[in-house]
């Protein structure tokens, strides 16, 4: 690797061309796509914890599984071969570490680097990258650096002030720290939210404690989907694993997309089928304010429930969900404000993801710290004003990896562009998007309205919107114009050290 001096006291710290911050699905993708497409390109993939997986390492809590199917979550170019099309934690980790094995991509990995910090200067047209390893501060340069690390902290969950939490004498466990060692056997448990996580969990502990309830400030539209895809297995069959899982991918994709499109263009409709479905699954006479969300489906995120289990448990009798708000907490559980007491041992607060820009990391630009909010997102990956960088985000209406993986591709087009015109460095234009910018994010959960004025903005047209529709987004990043209100400099105008 190339040796780059950068002053006194930083001497030959180490040079690739490409630094990837995370080595979950996104980073683990990204370095398929630059070897495939990069060949002659160095990376290095920079991971704050001492494992592969991102999400699916870090979440260890009962039952932790995937929301969208796996034939979509997973790599196109890693066929998914387990039975189950929604998969629990433990199988997706595994997938990711032998992803990393079979394409040589682990030996490019750094465990145990906490990155604080990426400086670019456009003299040098490199990035200066600060990670924090163990009690030292380590220093890497990079042409390019590529963010694949999501966008929630994984320090911190949000986790909301409960009046009188210090009185509660059980135990209160957020899920993304859940204790290796938590016993919940025989106990009465109270898990706050209706999100992803919730749904997850109640089912999943349902057999094991004494009862379990649900409680859900407001609700969320649920639906149930087969854990085995039965076309899946069909098609696996018949036809050639590459073959089969391309085409169930694509089959599920179009599927979700227009499900989706259905329930935006068509809102009641959806919202009674949607309803129906739950209905039908519930005890006889269940009330129905419990599952009839404010919202219109897909404002938020639909939670997926594999073969029903979530209604199972409260057909038995061993789950309930109550909508209600809090009032306090007491030495025996949860006071809310219609006057119910909801006794409990554990309280899992299951009330969301704290969502960070760019990782958290301090990102500046020849001496100018950016400012998330203050930054226009570039074809949904590249940033205004930010040369040689991009941020993987997926979609919030499908899985994440059908994003991530159009976003790896386009990120090596740019690199092979930037080669082939001589260029050195490449920003979207620094004045952004004209006329209103709208959140980054176009969801109303709790989890993107709190942080909306921290994150990057959109534009209202194209390049600078991002469009939830893969097949469009399939279409359009292979042949995109990469020149298409870029700001280019060339080699001829930068001083490389040797």
């Amino acid at each position: 690797m190339r040796k780059v001096t950068m002053s006194a006291d930083i001497i030959n710290p180490e040079h690739v061309d490409v630094i990837i911050v995370g080595a979950g699905l996104s980073g683990i993708g990204a370095a398929y796509r630059l070897q495939e497409q990069c060949p002659g390109k160095t990376y290095a993939i920079l991971e704050a914890r001492s494992a592969v997986g991102g999400t699916w390492d870090l979440f260890r809590y009962p039952g932790i599984r995937s929301d969208s199917d796996m034939y979509t979550l997973s790599f196109p170019f890693r066929p998914w071969t387990n039975p189950r099309s929604i998969a629990d934690g433990e199988h997706i980790r595994t997938y990711i570490q032998e992803a990393a094995d079979e394409f040589g991509i682990a030996r490019h990995i750094r465990f145990g680097h906490r990155v604080l910090s990426a400086s670019w200067s456009s003299e040098a047209a490199l990035w200066t990258v600060t990670s924090r390893v163990g009690d030292e501060t380590i220093v890497q340069t990079a042409s390019f650096v590529y963010l694949c690390s999501g966008y929630y902290s994984y320090d911190t969950g949000y986790q909301p002030e409960f009046p009188g939490v210090d009185s509660f004498d059980g135990q209160v466990v957020h899920p993304q720290f859940w204790p290796e060692d938590l016993d919940y056997a025989g106990k009465k448990v109270v898990v706050i939210g209706s999100g992803a996580t919730a749904v997850t969990l109640i089912p999943s502990m349902a057999d094991d404690v004494e009862h379990i309830t649900m409680l859900q400030r407001s609700p969320t539209y649920i639906t149930s989907l087969p854990a085995e895809d039965k076309v899946a297995d069909l098609m696996r069959r018949v036809l050639p694993a590459n073959v089969a899982h391309r085409a169930i991918r694509r089959k599920n994709a179009i599927v979700t997309i227009g499900f989706y499109q259905f329930c935006r263009r068509f809102p009641r409709a959806a919202a009674k089928l949607l309803l129906g479905r739950a209905r039908r699954q519930l005890p006889e006479g269940a009330d129905m304010v419990h599952f009839t969300p404010r919202y219109k489906p897909w404002d938020q995120r639909l939670c997926i429930v594999p073969d029903g289990d979530l209604f199972r448990v409260i057909r038995d009798g061993k789950a309930s969900i109550v909508t209600d708000t809090i009032k306090e907490l007491t030495p025996s559980g949860i006071a809310l404000d219609s006057g119910q007491h909801l006794d409990a041992d554990i309280v899992v607060t299951a009330t969301g993801l704290q969502i960070v820009a760019f990782g958290q990391l301090k990102i500046e630009v020849d001496g100018e710290r950016v400012v998330p909010r203050d930054v226009h997102v570039y074809k949904g990956l590249m940033f205004s004003g930010i040369p040689n960088f991009a941020w993987c985000v997926g979609y919030t209406n499908a899985s994440w990896t059908l994003r991530a993986d159009l976003s790896s591709q386009y990120v090596c087009r740019f690199i092979n562009h930037l080669d082939a015109n001589g260029h050195a460095f490449g920003m979207p234009d620094p004045k952004g998007a004209a006329g209103q910018a709208r959140p980054i994010l176009d969801l109303t959960s709790g989890y993107v309205t709190r942080v909306a004025d921290l994150l990057p903005r959109q534009g209202a047209a194209s390049p600078w919107t991002i469009r939830q529709n893969w097949l469009l987004d399939s279409y359009d990043m292979k042949r995109t114009d990469l020149d298409q209100e870029m700001v280019f400099t060339s080699r001829s105008q930068v001083s490389v050290p040797a």
